[in-house]
């Protein structure tokens, strides 16, 4: 049932665009005691579905930037190879607190910096 909860507010998070990773691998190593590399293993394989929902509301809504879009996907390709390889090479306690580390200064990014209008 928690789990069921936790997916709920990633999806939202998802949705929002923010990334329900930052909810999901968290609790899925809590809740479930597994490394950090299969947590974000799964939450890559859940975020699929997740994301196809959100784009097509996105395309809606006319919030897409084809062009922008085609772009950053290219080269997330090749970023993910990448980050994959080395996501597997580095022990999960490291990894753990890298991801840790990202998430506090994109916390304290998103407080301290200025609004733009």
């Amino acid at each position: 049932m928690l789990i069921f909860v936790v997916s709920i507010l990633s999806g939202i998070i998802s949705g929002m665009g923010i990334g329900g990773g930052t909810i999901l691998i968290p609790a899925l190593i809590i809740l479930f005691s597994i490394s950090q590399q299969i947590a974000q293993g799964v939450n890559l394989i859940s975020f699929i579905p997740t994301a196809a929902v959100a784009v097509i509301t996105h395309i809606r809504n006319k919030n897409i930037l084809l062009k922008l879009s085609v772009l950053l996907i290219c080269g997330g390709l090749f970023g993910a190879v990448l980050g994959s390889i080395l996501a597997s090479s580095i022990s999960s306690p490291v990894l753990r607190k890298l991801f840790g580390i990202f998430l506090f200064i994109m916390g304290i990014y998103e407080i301290i910096s200025k609004k733009k209008k």
